[in-house]
């Protein structure tokens, strides 16, 4: 392969560090074999060898003009435009060398059936749920089949639902690579999933299983009410059992082909009713769901299969919708009751139904309406967008439409039955999600939402929130925190689509400065008056040449993690750099919350020479503007005071490029992934002198890594050595506010 990637790692091979090369379901794969999980065995094709493919294929082009014209909110030219770009990718061979290194793999795993996955390296990350879109395919036999599995799973990276996901939230579509896990397949006897918490309620108490007999794809699509099992934590007893009645289960269907490698069997009478696995078994997964949760020291969301007696664990992911202390109160309803079925998603909402019998129809629903669907699948999620709540027929709380429905924090009722059949289009109706009902008309209920006051656990050292997504923005900002420590340019930028320097030639400058002003607007509009300390742009050069127009800009660099980046490149293209500061000038005019950090400063002339520009451009220090820089160089540490001596406000240490420039190591090596850890005592070392060295020259002192999202122990430790503020992932907001509060009290610090 042209750029040097293995093409093929097995999941010994790799850790959840991995992501960049193997996706988030790759990565948890090799992370629970690591971790002495029973997980089937396999090996991936990583997101190096796709984007190879890409390039010798020399399809990107042809993948950019096909989707220019494309606007993602006009449904049937979405399906049309994804339809396109998929049969292209589909119908081009893949390299020989890579078809062969595939069917070599395979034949060592052993051959027979195996499932293959797509596992985006954007997948299951704090700010953005990529799972579910793209394809998988079970029992896949031979070695032709597996090699066009493969390619079919990167078609799937550009299926209508995945393009519009990524549209919506600003990723840059060959941004998103896309690795294949390739594992023996379970023919499960029975199958489902497991949440470390309850999803509907956020209730950490509670172990969730879910069960159906067969594969287990029904249960996330919604096909079958599974079994619903609720296991106490704390002596691991079960506490609630729903038994749901099962009219068939999806088995391997031993000639079929494609789609119809699996059947549908009706089940007797007796197995219609019957419980589908165990109590004994449900205690089994649970203890081993509480072992996942322990080792990720973060709730979640974990796929199951039981072959032949045997338990799997198939998949974990982190749960993406948790909502820290979060309830709905209000009086009773007291009004005729339509339907009844699973509260799914929590609150109340009132509107006019849509039936959806077919994604086809999704352009039907519109902002403010009631979908009702059978069941939903990833195709109906932009409709799901613009509802206002949801119903379904089938499905139990791990559905696909539960899962969308908190992510979209809108309620939901599913597994009502009925709901298709007895409602009508345009019937009002109000859907209570956190009970699972559905009552007639329009009903006026005061909705009181009791999430963690701001300010309720005080603590001396702020609390800031890495965010890169303005589609976040206002749910965050509800949050209990004082502000955003790291606002990151990249997803903008990429949103933009051009090389500044392109669009300056081309007389447009006016246009970029005016793009990102809106942008940087959103944050510091949803956090005013709270601090808003925005990064400035940290593109490396292939990431700049992925641009449009970039290639005539940029150099190809073997190494653009350590080349022409941050502050050097500040001083160097000037014009560019005067763009940003004119669209932060913008901002500030209405919002004076916008701060500003310059990222990867290698020296303390490159420092002053950035502060100069900046000043020149009308950007000076103030009680009202600060001025921050990253530590992320070695050369930060060493040589401190003389760049606080410059002239900023304040630093913010930077954890994962410091780590990789302290331990020598590239921080995306899956070989060195067992190495790289803030934890080193290396790095501690530096940490703790950078904070102090702060402290003792009264600049504040801030980290923005993803060391405090990963490590609770780390942030005790930053307290201690007297960090001003701690900027985390939004999904750990109340865990990190937790751990601070407890380290300070420790501490005695008021």
């Amino acid at each position: 392969m042209k750029t040097g990637h293995k093409a093929i790692v097995w999941f010994e091979d790799v850790t959840r560090k991995d992501i960049p090369i193997v996706g988030g379901k790759g990565a948890n794969l090799g992370e629970m074999t690591h971790a002495g999980i029973p997980v089937p065995p396999g090996f991936i094709v990583t997101a190096g060898a796709y984007f190879d493919y890409l390039q010798e294929a020399k399809l990107t082009e042809k993948i950019r003009a096909l989707l220019k014209p494309l606007d993602v909110h006009n449904s049937r030219q979405l399906q049309e435009i994804a339809v396109e770009v998929q049969k292209l990718i589909s119908s081009t061979p893949m390299p020989k060398s890579l078809a062969e290194e595939i069917k070599q793999a395979y034949r060592k795993m052993g051959k027979g059936l195996v499932a293959v996955r797509s596992s985006a390296t954007a997948e299951d990350l704090p700010e953005a749920s990529f799972a579910g879109q793209q394809a998988t395919f079970l029992n896949v036999e031979g070695e032709d089949g597996v090699v066009s599995a493969v390619q079919n799973c990167w078609a799937s990276l550009f299926g209508a639902r995945a393009i519009f996901y990524r549209q919506e939230n600003g990723f840059e579509h060959f941004k998103v690579g896309i690795a294949v896990p390739v594992q023996r397949m379970v023919q499960s006897e029975a199958a489902g999933v497991m949440f470390t918490v309850e999803p509907t309620s956020s209730d950490k108490s509670l172990i969730v299983v879910e069960a159906v007999l067969g594969l287990g794809e029904m249960i996330v699509s919604g096909d079958v009410t599974p079994d619903h099992y609720a296991v106490s934590k704390s002596d691991m007893k079960i506490i609630k059992k729903e038994v749901k009645r099962q009219e068939w289960k999806l088995v391997r269907n031993p000639g079929g082909k494609d789609e119809d490698r699996n059947i549908k069997i009706n089940l007797t009478d007796k197995e219609k009713s019957q419980q589908k696995i165990p109590d004994s078994d449900v205690l089994t997964l649970a203890k081993l769901g509480k072992k996942l949760e322990d080792h990720y020291q973060f709730p979640q969301d974990i796929e199951w299969a039981k072959e032949t007696g045997k338990l799997y664990i198939v998949q974990t992911r982190p749960v993406t919708t948790i909502k820290a202390g979060e309830k709905t109160t209000g009086p009773e309803i007291n009004a005729p009751v339509l339907l009844s079925g699973a509260p799914a998603s929590p609150g109340i909402a009132a509107g006019p139904v849509k039936i959806v019998p077919d994604p086809s129809q999704i352009d039907k629903v519109l902002n403010g309406d009631i979908l009702v669907a059978e069941m939903t699948t990833p195709d109906f999620v932009p409709a799901m967008k613009r509802a206002a709540a949801i119903v379904t027929d089938r499905g139990g709380r791990t559905a696909h439409a539960a899962i969308v429905s908190r992510e979209l924090g809108i309620p939901c009722v599913v597994g009502a039955e009925k709901a298709t059949t007895s409602l009508k289009d345009g019937q009002m109706i109000t859907v209570d999600g956190s009970k699972g009902k559905v009552y007639d008309g329009k009903i006026e209920v005061k909705v009181e939402k009791a999430t963690r006051a701001r300010g309720e656990v005080k603590t001396r050292t702020k609390l800031l929130v890495n965010l890169a997504q303005p589609e976040l923005v206002d749910r965050v900002a509800q949050r209990d925190v004082d502000g955003i420590g790291l606002l990151r340019a990249e997803f903008m930028v990429a949103q933009i689509g051009e090389h500044p320097s392109y669009m300056i030639e081309q007389g447009r400058g006016q246009e970029f400065i005016d793009k990102l002003a809106a942008g940087l607007s959103e944050f510091a509009r949803a956090f005013h008056p709270r601090q808003v300390v925005y990064r400035t742009n940290d593109f490396k050069t292939n990431e700049y040449r992925a641009l449009k127009g970039g290639e005539k800009y940029e150099e190809v660099e073997e190494n653009p993690m350590i080349g022409y980046r941050g502050a050097s490149r500040y001083v160097t293209d000037i014009a560019t750099f005067k763009l940003e500061l004119a669209a932060i000038k913008k901002v500030r005019e209405k919002y004076n919350n916008l701060w500003v950090m310059i990222p990867f400063v290698r020296t303390v002339d490159e420092l002053k020479r950035t502060i100069k520009i900046m000043e020149d451009e009308g950007l000076k220090r103030s009680p009202d503007f600060k001025l921050w820089q990253m530590v992320e160089v070695p050369s930060n540490v060493f040589l401190l005071e003389k760049f606080l001596a410059v002239g900023i406000d304040g630093v913010s240490i930077g954890s994962n490029d410091l780590t990789q420039l302290i331990l020598g190591i590239d921080r995306d090596s899956h070989k060195l992934a067992s190495t790289f850890d803030e934890r080193n005592e290396a790095v501690m070392i530096a940490l703790e002198r950078v904070i102090k060295g702060a402290k003792e020259m009264g600049v504040t002192c801030s980290i923005c890594g993803q060391a405090p999202s990963v490590y609770p122990e780390l942030t005790e430790k930053l307290v201690e050595w007297g960090i001003t503020s701690v900027s985390v992932s939004p999904d750990m907001i109340d865990v990190t506010r937790d751990i601070i509060a407890k380290a300070e009290k420790q501490l005695k610090i008021k």
